[in-house]
């Protein structure tokens, strides 16, 4: 099983301890309510377990993928609201995660997860390459 999947039924059974296991140390986290990334393994870890928080009813739909990039799509929901989302993952030679992209769906639930993550991620003092 490739770096992918494994994430896909880590954070599918939201074992973020499972999870942080396949990320590279110094892994690059693009989220879709930042412009600068989060960097390194603890931050991202950190990062996720308040994303797991945030989303109501997470699932993934579909997995795609070829020499080491691979796209897993999910649907969820913040207040209320339906979402999609893909997160583009990107495996080094090391078979670790190195670079993962997330993007989002519509706009009208963009905005209240970013917002909520927002003060999530300033309550737990998280910061991007740029503060």
């Amino acid at each position: 099983m490739n770096a992918a999947s494994r994430f896909r039924a880590a954070a599918e059974s939201k074992d973020i301890a499972a999870a942080s296991e396949l990320f590279a140390e110094d892994i690059v986290f693009h989220s879709p309510a930042t412009f600068h990334p989060f960097v390194g393994r603890e931050t991202v870890t950190r990062l996720l377990e308040i994303v797991a928080d945030t989303f109501e009813d997470f699932r993934y739909t579909d997995e795609v993928g070829s020499d080491g990039v691979h796209a897993l799509i999910f649907r969820a929901a913040i207040d209320g609201r339906e979402i999609e989302g893909l997160d583009l993952i990107r495996v080094d030679e090391d078979g670790l995660i190195c670079d993962f992209t997330v993007m989002l769906r519509p706009i009208s639930g963009l905005l209240p997860f970013a917002q909520a993550m927002g003060e999530k991620v300033q309550a737990a003092g998280l910061a991007t390459t740029r503060a």
